[in-house]
């Protein structure tokens, strides 16, 4: 682990180098770097006598990230499709979660085969002044889902006791101490942590959809793509943002890291095992997120759209007509409880994803604690101002624009990605076969065009 400044909480650029292997890797410019979160690097022991239980020691990592796809950032586009189209748009939520499933595979294989977070292997591909600008450009989408997080759980304290928004942003800083906490007690600690309230969102809405009775042949014809989202478009509107809020940028940078807290044999075979069982990990993951996302929008579907509320597109509206619409007592808090849970969640992940990104671009060690609370100010201070300005129609505003920055940063992160896994120099055999190098790319594509068209039709809707 990098020396540490313990009288102003920063490693230097040199002291950090002590630790990096004296040669580079072939394919790569510099040396490799120490590892980001070195205090939990090769921590746990993936050694298992069966099948079983080495998946259920590789197991955890994959949940982090799943995280950032049910966060209360995805919420509202879940809603709004549910509300004013039914059953329709499941088959984008399913296809945005394939989408996810393959980016997310390719960043667990780049962590695990190279020894190199995306951030660091940004740092050594590209220019200093270009890894520069991909660094701001990161910590500015971080800072932006931070501010979801904030605004949701913030939003989540209101609806259950009636805290004020400002008041519900200020409470939301003092999760860095969990945080540090739990890092401290160890990482399988924070991934039991973020797998149970996982659990809470997932039961929740186990609940709600009990309790909603949606139509199940709906349901079944909901997730095969119809020509009708292409063709009406307010549908597609919501469908691209679907899509734009699915994949975050920072769990990119976040799943190539921790991957590597396992203690896998750095040997071909031994990083084969390790690629296979953190692919296996993250799938199983993501589909409790599809399940969620789905959930959501099914509920909505069910509840809002069948009574005719096609209009309701704010967790705040979903709250007050939940349990008067399903007649059933208890509905409202229960989706409150669902959204309390997933922002905390995601707040717990952002932690690291903030320390991962600073380490990997700038070799720059700063202590957890300190780093996590200028990434809380960043969020905090524009997300109290307009809450005690505008209220709660405010708040929502923000929220839709911590969005559309995210979609305007994510293929700075998703282009980087899939050139690395298909570069031979890099990755030796591990390299992306030619058919799954074109479906990256297809991917990466068919995000950056959407991501624009919505960045573009948002600006538009701004200036009207």
């Amino acid at each position: 682990m990098a020396a540490t400044n313990t009288n102003s909480g920063v490693t230097t650029d040199h002291e950090a180098s002590l630790t990096a292997s004296p040669t580079p890797e072939p394919g790569w410019r510099r040396a490799r770097l120490a590892p980001s979160l070195a205090e939990v690097h090769r921590s746990v022991d993936v050694n298992g006598a069966t099948w079983f239980r080495k998946m259920v020691a590789f197991a955890g990592p994959g949940y982090l990230v799943a995280v950032g796809y049910m966060d209360p950032g995805n919420w509202a586009t879940d809603l709004a499709g549910g509300s004013r189209f039914g059953y329709t748009l499941l088959s984008v939520i399913l296809l945005s979660n394939l989408m996810a499933v393959l980016l997310q595979g390719l960043a667990s294989k780049l962590g695990i085969v190279t020894g190199r977070d995306l951030a660091q292997a940004c740092r050594d591909h590209y220019s200093r002044t270009v890894a520069f600008a991909l660094w701001v450009m990161c910590e500015i989408a971080i800072a932006a889902c931070d501010l979801a997080e904030v605004i949701g759980t913030a939003i989540a304290l209101n609806l259950l006791f009636g805290i004020t928004l400002p008041v519900g942003i200020a409470i939301t800083a003092v999760d860095v101490l969990i945080v540090l906490y739990l890092q401290n007690k160890g990482f399988r600690m924070l991934e039991a942590l973020v797998i149970a309230l996982i659990a809470v969102v997932g039961g929740c809405f186990l609940f709600e959809l009990f309790i909603a009775k949606p139509d199940l042949g709906a349901v079944a014809r909901g997730f095969i793509p119809t020509s009708q989202i292409f063709t009406n478009p307010e549908m597609l509107y919501i469908a691209i943002g679907i899509l734009g809020a699915t994949v975050m940028p920072h769990n990119l940078y976040l799943h190539s890291s921790i991957v590597q807290t396992r203690k896998y044999e750095e040997t071909a075979e031994g990083k084969r095992e390790a690629v296979r069982f953190a692919f296996l990990d993250s799938t199983i993951a993501l589909s409790f997120a599809l399940f969620i996302n789905a959930a959501i929008l099914i509920v909505a579907a069910a509840t809002f759209h069948t009574s005719g509320n096609t209009d309701v597109a704010e967790i705040q509206d979903a709250y007050k007509l939940l349990t008067p619409l399903l007649g059933v007592t208890g509905a409202s808090a229960v989706f409150a409880l669902a959204l309390l849970a997933s922002g905390q969640n995601s707040t717990l992940t952002g932690t690291l994803a903030g320390q991962i990104v600073m380490e990997g671009f700038l070799n720059l060690r700063i202590r957890p604690w300190l780093r996590r609370l200028l990434t809380r100010a960043i969020a905090i201070v524009p997300a109290a101002i307009v809450a005690v300005l505008y209220g709660e129609s405010g708040t929502a505003k923000l929220l839709i624009f911590s969005q559309v920055i995210l979609s305007l940063q994510l293929s700075f992160a998703v282009f980087p990605l899939v050139r690395f896994t298909s570069d031979r120099e890099k990755m030796g055999e591990f390299v992306n076969s030619m058919g799954l190098r074109i479906a990256a790319y297809v991917v990466a594509g068919v995000i950056a065009s959407l991501n624009c068209w919505l960045l573009v039709q948002t600006i538009r809707g701004w200036i009207a």
